[in-house]
């Protein structure tokens, strides 16, 4: 498998009548989906940054904005629904499911909700003052 073709031939026939058309929009025509797309897989596979795609995928910029655009329009979503369809059709899929009960506990600053606002005097210090206040200790 050499650095350009990372997909066979048969795997692209698949993906191709997917692949969006720049027919009536306004800008340049896309550049060739299977350079850009073969891009995009070198880059999963390798771990490489953007920046350092070999230039025979073509501009990193063209690839990340090209990805970036599959991603929100939903291209990427459409190719995975189409080749897991057809695996499923070709009984390729095993779909048992192992379900694992461990439970996994985070850090209380690893969630990204925001903090609840406490009722202004209702802290810890702010009860423990109180208590101290009507003790009288």
């Amino acid at each position: 498998m050499s650095r350009q073709r990372l997909l066979s031939d048969a795997q692209w026939e698949q993906i191709a009548p997917l692949m969006p058309c720049s027919d009536g929009v306004k800008s340049r025509p896309f550049r060739d989906h299977r350079q850009v797309v073969e891009g995009v897989i070198y880059r999963f596979r390798t771990g490489v940054a953007w920046r350092d795609l070999p230039a025979s995928f073509g501009p990193w910029q063209t690839v990340w904005k090209r990805h970036h655009r599959f991603s929100v329009d939903g291209t990427w979503d459409k190719i995975h629904a189409r080749l897991l369809a057809q695996a499923d059709a070709g009984g390729d899929i095993d779909w048992m499911v192992s379900v694992d009960s461990t439970v996994n506990r985070a850090h209380q600053h690893a969630t990204n909700m925001t903090r609840v606002e406490q009722i202004a005097g209702d802290s810890r210090a702010a009860r423990s003052a109180r208590a101290t206040a009507r003790t009288g200790g």
